[in-house]
């Protein structure tokens, strides 16, 4: 199994600014020391080999799209959610089609707010009449979602100009699901108008879980015994790590997101493999969600009960094997 984010950041797209490009240049002119380089690949080598990830790369600006690629399904593309990062998702799967991949996406909901959805009226498949989409969700007003985003008041295409073969299914929490090949199951999340979190087991056994847009409290852990299960022996857990602990606890309590280290504690109950911090705040700089990182990794190494949880960070472009 193969899982590839498209886009990571929450509530609201964003693109880096002049001045955060300018000061990782600068940064990484004195990190260079003076030192000359004979051409690109030099420089490209230097940056990938001794800066570190906030200087010499960027953790993206998309909001929530996340591919999975059974290493045994039917053939289908199995997305979830569709974040802005949907419209390179798209682009990358013309070029696959060509190449023979089916035309079936199999897409699944964690919720309808805009960030999640707002990537679909540029998801160029939507426009091929070869192309099969299926939109699986909890919601009864998913389709109702869709079209109305796209009504002339917002949306200079109407929905029914699109050209694929587009179907709404409506899924069941508690319920277990043979889709595009792989065992889905379905948890109903804490968040506005709900959300709902998706556990995918491939035929080889790997798991992943994409659970996104759910609050989790630290005051009531004792709560969370069902997401746990959810999350059991998971090979990759994709979590809502929106805010730091005190961020969740103080101005931003009851907004519907977690933190990194609600997040840690509720792998580690689980025995979860990895760890994916992800829907970063749009707020937080390149530099923030390293730090956030890196106190996340030491916080699950004072934490650690038995086997080690491996916590990630999830950027737009990242691709993690299982």
């Amino acid at each position: 199994m193969l899982v590839r984010f498209w886009g990571t950041r929450g509530s609201l797209a964003v693109a880096p600014t002049a001045g955060a490009i300018k000061g990782k240049i600068a940064k990484a002119l004195v990190a260079a020391g003076g030192r000359r380089f004979a051409d690109e690949a030099e420089a490209t080598a230097f940056v990938e080999g001794e800066l570190d990830f906030a200087t010499g790369a960027t953790y993206g600006g998309a909001t929530t799209c996340v591919e999975i690629e059974a290493s045994a399904g039917d053939g289908s593309f199995i997305l979830c959610d569709f974040g802005t990062g949907s419209r390179e998702f798209g682009i990358s799967a013309f070029g696959r089609m060509a190449g023979g991949h089916k035309r079936v996406f199999n897409v699944f909901m964690s919720h309808l707010h805009w960030d999640h959805i707002g990537g679909f009226p540029f998801f160029g498949p939507a426009f091929d009449p070869n192309s099969h989409i299926v939109i699986h969700a909890g919601h009864e007003d998913v389709e109702q979602a869709f079209r109305r985003q796209q009504e002339e008041i917002s949306f200079p295409v109407a929905f029914d100009w699109l050209r694929a073969k587009i179907e709404f299914k409506v899924l069941a929490p508690g319920e277990t699901y043979r889709i595009g090949g792989l065992d889905v199951e379905v948890m109903e999340q804490h968040h506005s108008h709900k959300s709902y979190g998706y556990r995918f087991t491939d035929p080889t056994g790997k798991t992943a879980v994409f659970s996104t847009d759910s609050e989790h409290k630290i005051e009531s852990m004792e709560g969370e015994a069902d997401v746990a299960n959810f999350f059991r022996a998971a090979d990759l857990v994709i979590c809502d790590t929106m805010y730091s602990l005190a961020d969740a606890v103080s101005m931003k309590e009851d907004w519907g997101h977690s933190s990194n280290i609600v997040a840690i504690d509720i792998c580690h109950e689980a025995g979860a493999k990895r760890l994916a911090l992800f829907h970063h705040e749009p707020i937080y700089s390149d530099e923030d969600i390293q730090r956030m990182h890196k106190e996340s990794i030491r916080y699950e190494e004072l934490t650690r009960r038995d086997d080690p949880l491996e916590v990630l960070c999830a950027y737009d472009g990242l691709e993690v094997r299982l």
